[in-house]
């Protein structure tokens, strides 16, 4: 319930975004963010813009920007979420070995796992209040580990991820400079129940298995919780660091 969300550490009243907020994950957090009693302002973003979403299609440049000058009024933002990933669709999955690489999934992958949240820091890092504690943040992925990758596959994700992990912490060194109270995240939410995850949750041992309203509050309680010596890392969905 949006009412057992600890929010206690951003100020009273906050102004939050939530960027892909028709997704599994972004649904349910704006959700739990409309009703939250500490929430003044909510913004979402959705592909086509429907049900009074801002559309923003994250493979344009051009729509990123012109959404950050839409939403400018509405801020300055203490809570800013990208709930937005690309793991399978148009005929790409995930590669199991090398043979199964190409061009335009490797594309994939990048353009909206890791192209777009550099261009999202690009043009909403400067929305974040600059007055009490702010959080940028960008779903991310165990896979993404470089240093936890023991089983290989999926090539073009983990990188990809991997790549999103690298644009955060490099961000989070200029942000100390710019944007004093800045908390740039990496989060996983672990496996949830969504459309992104549904061809590969057979192997998924059912405690394991979040619903999309339990990964949210998850993840809130994680942003909540989260210090400014943080800023750069990828934090799992119970609040544990996951090693670059």
């Amino acid at each position: 319930m949006p009412d057992h969300i600890d929010l206690s550490s951003f100020p009273d009243p906050m102004r939050a975004l939530i960027i892909g907020a028709r997704g599994g994950i972004g649904g349910s957090l704006y959700a739990a963010l409309k009703d939250h009693p500490c929430v003044e302002t909510l913004v979402g973003t959705s592909r086509r813009g429907e049900a009074g979403l801002i559309g923003l299609d994250l493979l344009h440049e051009g729509q990123i920007s012109d959404a950050a000058n839409r939403v400018r009024e509405a801020g300055p933002f203490h809570l800013i979420v990208n709930a937005t990933g690309f793991l399978h669709g148009s005929g790409i999955l995930p590669e199991k070995k090398i043979d199964d690489l190409n061009q335009e999934a490797l594309q994939a992958f990048f353009a909206i796992n890791t192209i777009a949240p550099a261009l999202l820091y690009k043009y909403f890092l400067p929305l974040l209040s600059r007055e009490g504690k702010a959080v940028m943040a960008h779903l991310s992925a165990r896979v993404g580990s470089i240093s936890d990758n023991h089983i290989g596959g999926w090539y073009g994700y983990r990188a990809a991820k991997a790549a999103q992990n690298m644009i955060t912490k490099t961000a989070s060194i200029e942000a100390r400079r710019k944007y004093k109270n800045a908390i740039l995240l990496g989060l996983h939410p672990g496996t949830v129940d969504t459309e992104l995850s549904a061809p590969f949750q057979g192997a998924v041992r059912s405690d394991k298995l979040f619903t999309a309203n339990v990964a949210a509050q998850h993840l809130l309680t994680q942003i909540n919780n989260a210090e400014l010596a943080q800023s750069g890392l990828c934090l799992a969905w119970d609040g544990a660091p996951i090693p670059f």
